[in-house]
């Protein structure tokens, strides 16, 4: 499709996106995500919605129960919009990384750099300053907007010519400081409608990670799709959650979606499982953002406290186990809003909601979206069969110069990676990563099967399954897990896990070893790492092969593995 004029005077991020011919095929048939030629999503998130419902409307709430009004937080928004253009020197089209604890200022900080038609970069406080001169090298960033408290490792990045302007601190050159001296208004660059608004790099589960480029309309388009038609919002909701707004899913769910609706939204630095249920119950929550290893890990403290202003609760990142839906349902009469989504396409796309819910399933394609599963050859496979999960829709995946393109975007389709089926009646069903399908002596095991049958014990709060590569059946299943604290972590664990495995899936299924750890990889968006499971085990394998003494080769074994003496470490 051919761009509309650009307002950036930094072209960089559109002369990067990929060619024509390599982008997905867009759909703009649901009449809500029809915009504009000029677009500007911060005005339209911020502005519009003052117009709408006015300024005295609560936004943000933090940790401490301070309240900033929409009037508010437009006054703090375009004055840090002056100090971006005015004191940084920043132009329509520069990136600006930000970084920092999720808060009201980060939220604020975000929205300012859409009104000043610069390009968002929002990195997660646990990267580590290697991972960020990475980004930065890619991005070309030569401005930052960083939390004091997480100024060091940035500064220890050593990126060239970047320049710093911390909030949070002391003195002159704070940027809340320096907004203080300027006007409360702010006239948004009219940006257009596809102009690059943020550049959202994937969090590493499959390693290097990739910078997604998303315009102006896809920031509405996301609201406008998934959280009208299926979340649905109400005004007076209160959203809360544990993803950061470095993470897409964390970024709609905690400001894009609450904005859109005249909501408000609990920005809280610490939103871990056990600090999520004081939260919902001090301030109300009534809509949830998070993973399933949340939900699973918060089902033991819900006694302790009333979650029944809770009325939407949405779980996205991974797979969402038909076990912990269950298990979340009989406890709080809520039913999880299941759904996947992807950075390269920036949010949500398959769900289902309220009576449309099935557990154990995803949903259907969200309106505005199309989806089919497909075989190696890209055409569609018979429903009931697994294939691999195409999307299209409104948004899609743009690499920032990235050779990886031609293989997500594949025939106007974005494929994601994942291992799907296709019911008869339309519903789709989530059966593995690609990679995480196991081939054993013939037989396909999907790995999140397994690793849901585990988690129905008591004992496991937590599982990751894989395959070893075996000589004589291809791979054998290895599974990781977490137990509850107490729980013993012996031979005889292993063989009464193996046992309760047996009873509830197919034997060949079941996992030849089970390993106990206090932890599972994870990014620092909380997504599971397997391609480091995987990648132990195959060098275990290996040394296995090297060490044909042992004798070990094709039992059923179970180890109880300490972190330390992990190969993972």
């Amino acid at each position: 499709m051919e761009l509309k004029p650009s307002a950036h005077r930094d072209t960089f991020a559109r002369d990067h996106l990929p060619p024509p011919d390599q982008w997905p095929e867009l759909l703009f048939d649901l009449p809500g995500v029809r915009y504009p030629d000029r677009l500007n999503c911060g005005a339209e998130l911020l502005d519009t919605t003052v117009e709408r419902f006015g300024p005295d409307r609560p936004a943000f709430v933090d940790g401490t129960g301070e309240i900033w009004s929409y009037g508010e937080l437009r006054a703090r928004v375009d004055r840090i919009a002056h100090v971006l253009t005015s004191d940084l020197g920043v132009v329509p089209g520069n990136r600006v990384l930000l970084r920092g604890p999720t808060t009201p200022h980060l939220a604020a900080c975000w929205l300012a750099v859409m009104k000043a038609g610069a390009v968002a970069v929002t990195v997660l406080a646990a990267q580590r300053p290697l991972e960020l001169a990475g980004i930065c090298e890619t991005a070309r960033i030569r401005h930052a907007l960083c939390d004091i408290r997480a100024v060091d490792d940035l500064v220890k990045a050593e990126v060239p010519e970047l320049r710093i302007c911390t909030y949070g601190g002391e003195g002159p050159e704070d940027l809340l400081s320096r907004s203080a001296s300027h006007p409360e208004v702010y006239e948004a660059v009219a940006t257009s409608a596809d102009d690059v608004a943020l550049i959202a790099f994937t969090s590493g589960t499959t390693g290097r990670p990739k910078g997604c480029m998303h315009f102006h309309r896809d920031v509405l388009a996301i609201a406008d799709t998934f959280s009208e038609h299926v979340l649905k919002p109400r005004p007076e909701d209160l959203f809360a959650g544990s993803p950061p707004l470095g993470f897409t899913f964390g970024l709609g769910g905690l400001v894009i979606f609450p904005m859109r609706a005249g909501a408000s939204a609990l920005l809280l630095e610490q939103s871990g499982p056990r600090q999520l249920p004081e939260a919902i119950e001090r301030h109300r929550v009534s809509v949830l953002f998070t993973a399933p290893t949340a939900y699973r890990a918060m089902l033991d403290g819900l006694d302790s406290h009333d979650l029944s202003s809770l009325r939407r609760c949405v779980s996205a990142g991974e797979n969402l186990p038909e076990a912990v839906w269950t298990a979340w349902h009989e406890r709080t009469g809520i039913p999880i809003i299941n759904g996947i989504g992807a950075t390269e396409l920036l949010h949500i796309f398959i769900s289902a909601a309220d009576e449309a819910i099935r557990p154990g399933t995803t949903g259907v394609p969200v309106p505005g979206f199309q989806a089919r599963v497909v075989g190696a050859d890209g055409l569609p496979v018979p429903d009931g069969e697994p294939g691999l999960l195409a999307v299209r829709g409104p948004t899609g995946c743009r690499y920032l110069a990235d050779e990886r393109q031609r293989e997500y975007v594949r025939d106007g389709w974005n494929m994601t990676g994942d291992t799907y089926v296709r019911e008869p009646d339309g519903w789709f069903r989530y059966v593995a990563r690609a990679d995480d399908m196991i081939i054993s002596a013939g037989y396909n095991i999907a790995g999140p099967e397994v690793e849901d049958a585990l988690l129905r014990h008591p004992d496991v709060l937590e599982a990751a399954v894989v395959g070893r590569p075996d000589e004589e059946r291809g791979q054998v299943v290895v599974a990781y897990a977490v137990l509850r604290e107490g729980a013993r972590r012996d031979a005889q664990a292993v063989a009464s896990l193996r046992e309760f495995v047996k009873a509830g899936i197919a034997p060949y299924k079941c996992p030849r070893e089970i390993v106990f750890l206090d932890a599972l990889p994870r990014t620092a968006t909380g997504k599971l790492q397997r391609f480091r499971l995987r990648n132990a085990e195959a060098e275990r394998a290996e040394a296995e092969r090297a060490e044909t003494d042992t004798g070990r080769s094709g039992a059923d074994t179970g180890r109880t593995t300490s972190p330390s003496a992990h190969p993972l470490e």
